[in-house]
């Protein structure tokens, strides 16, 4: 037998190389990516749990004449305060977006919209739908009326409500809400709300818990208008301010897992096509607090709402993005306004 010659033998080397290189690269991102298809994230979805020291929820479920509705009611006494939550939210994130007013002698009362965490979308999709299960909510608990705290895409909702059961609302308060429709809106693709599901959200935990700064500053990327020096200082705030730190991380928490905020944050997005929101029958007093650096929901948003209700007051939030109310260095300033106005406005107690 002739011997090989030396070429033949190193090229068969070096496609051997190739091949074991090749499937090393291939195989990495596949192991990981069944990785993160197996494992859960490390979503806490205990009905009773602590979202910060001192904010729990203990999550209930009332089957009312509209359908299941999940919520939290956090007190035993005093005016209810109904906080209605933002996208990729629930219950969970009701209570924490509310948690500013715990000590202020309200009950706060934090449901989860169609769609988010233990309320299946059927119970309404659309915004009228969904402010009559709000309704048949307080008629299941026997409460009359309520304060609304609406943030973000919760507040299309809560103007719903106001306008058609305006006799059930003794105020309300927006904060960065939309009031615009956008005619673009889409919903996620099944393909691609699946692949969000099952890896981009773990991948975001992942992140979040080697480098939670890199979180931060992705967010005021979505949130913000701001200029890239004011993204930096905003994030350093956050990280270097323990109790605005802490903030940040539950409400990180709050938008997993994906699988369970999904459904209704899509139908949001499809009910923001055409939105007949009838603001001239809102009575309730308002107040409108809208950052003026919105990047997420725009400044018009707030300027709308507050041109068209009757009467409605508004407190703008110089230079502020979106989540400005509870994570800036001013969010003290924001809050005592709101604070004041439902004060103002709560019946006696």
């Amino acid at each position: 037998m002739t011997e090989q010659t030396p070429a033949p033998r190193r090229r068969r080397r070096i496609r051997k190389a190739i091949l074991v290189t090749a499937g090393v690269l291939i195989g990495i991102p596949a192991l990981l990516a069944t990785g993160l298809t197996v494992w859960d994230g490390g979503a806490n979805l205990d009905p009773q749990r602590e979202l910060l020291p001192g904010v729990a929820i203990n999550l209930r479920t009332a089957e009312t004449e509209r359908g299941p509705i999940e919520y939290d009611l956090h007190g035993t006494d005093g005016p209810v305060v109904l906080s209605v939550h933002a996208g990729l939210g629930g219950a969970d994130q009701g209570r924490l977006f509310a948690s500013w007013l715990q000590d202020d002698g309200y009950r706060i009362l934090s449901p989860s919209r169609p769609g988010y965490l233990g309320t299946p979308l059927s119970s309404g999709r659309t915004l009228d739908e969904q402010a009559d299960l709000l309704a048949a909510l307080l008629d299941e608990l026997h409460i009359d009326r309520v304060g609304v705290l609406a943030v973000s895409a919760g507040s299309p909702v809560a103007y719903t409500f106001a306008a058609r059961h305006p006799e059930r609302v003794w105020g309300l308060v927006s904060i960065g809400g939309v009031s615009l429709p956008n005619p673009d809106a889409s919903a996620t693709s099944p393909l691609r709300a699946a692949f969000v599901n099952a890896i981009v959200q773990k991948l975001a935990k992942l992140t979040a818990s080697v480098s939670l700064e890199s979180i931060v500053s992705s967010t005021l990327n979505e949130t913000s208008t701001f200029t890239d020096e004011q993204k930096a200082e905003r994030a350093r705030y956050i990280m270097d301010t323990k109790d605005v730190r802490l903030f940040f991380e539950a409400m990180f928490e709050t938008t997993f897992p994906y699988e369970k905020r999904m459904p209704g944050t899509a139908n949001d997005s499809l009910q923001t096509r055409e939105m007949g929101i009838a603001f001239d029958r809102i009575t309730a007093p308002t107040l409108i607090l809208h950052g003026t650096q919105d990047g997420d929901v725009p400044f018009e948003h707030g300027a709308n709402a507050a041109a068209r209700i009757p009467g409605a007051r508004h407190h703008w939030m110089p230079d502020e993005e979106h989540l400005g109310f509870w994570l800036s260095p001013r969010a003290e300033d924001a809050q005592r306004a709101a604070r004041a106005f439902l004060h103002e406005h709560a019946p006696q107690r």
